[in-house]
C-alpha cells in the first residue's frame, strides 16, 4: 500500500481523483500549494479530498473543512485502499454556496464499500470548504 500512495503523487500518475490527467496538474496542484492554489470551485475541492484520503494528507483535509464542523484531527485505517471515485452531480446553489454528489469505493479487510454522499460545500474569502453531506 505505501506503493500505491508514494506513486500517486508522481507528475506520470494519473490523479487518483479519477482524471485522465497527472496528479502534478490535477489535485497536486490544491494539495501540494493550498495557501496558493485553492480549488476553484466545489467539484474540484471535493476531488482534491477524495485524493487526500487516498494520500493520507490530514493537513488539507483539515485545511479545507469549514471550521464550524471541522474534526480536531483524523485517523487514517491502515486496512482502507481506495478504489475509485464517481462524481454524479455538482450544483452550484447560488455564488458561495454548490453540491456535489459523489461515489466513492474503498475496501476495509478486504470488505468493499460504497459511500454515497451528496457534500454541500460553501465558499468564504476566495476559498472552497466542505460543511457536510447526507449520505444515501
Amino acid at each position: 500500500m505505501a506503493k500505491k500512495k508514494a506513486a500517486a503523487g508522481t507528475d506520470a500518475t494519473a490523479c487518483p481523483c479519477g482524471s485522465a490527467v497527472a496528479y502534478s496538474a490535477c489535485c497536486g496542484r490544491f494539495i501540494d500549494d493550498f495557501l496558493h492554489t485553492p480549488a476553484p470551485d466545489a467539484e474540484r475541492l471535493m476531488r482534491s479530498r477524495y485524493t487526500a484520503f487516498v494520500m493520507e494528507r490530514a493537513p488539507y483535509l483539515l485545511a479545507t473543512w469549514h471550521a464550524p464542523q471541522r474534526p480536531p484531527s483524523l485517523d487514517f485505517d491502515p486496512q482502507c485502499r481506495w478504489l475509485g471515485l464517481e462524481v454524479k452531480d455538482f450544483q452550484v446553489q447560488d455564488g458561495t454556496h454548490a453540491e456535489v454528489e459523489f461515489i466513492a469505493r474503498y475496501k476495509v479487510q478486504g470488505r468493499a464499500v460504497r459511500l454515497h454522499e451528496r457534500s454541500r460545500f460553501v465558499q468564504e474569502h476566495g476559498r472552497w470548504f466542505y460543511v457536510d453531506g447526507d449520505q444515501f
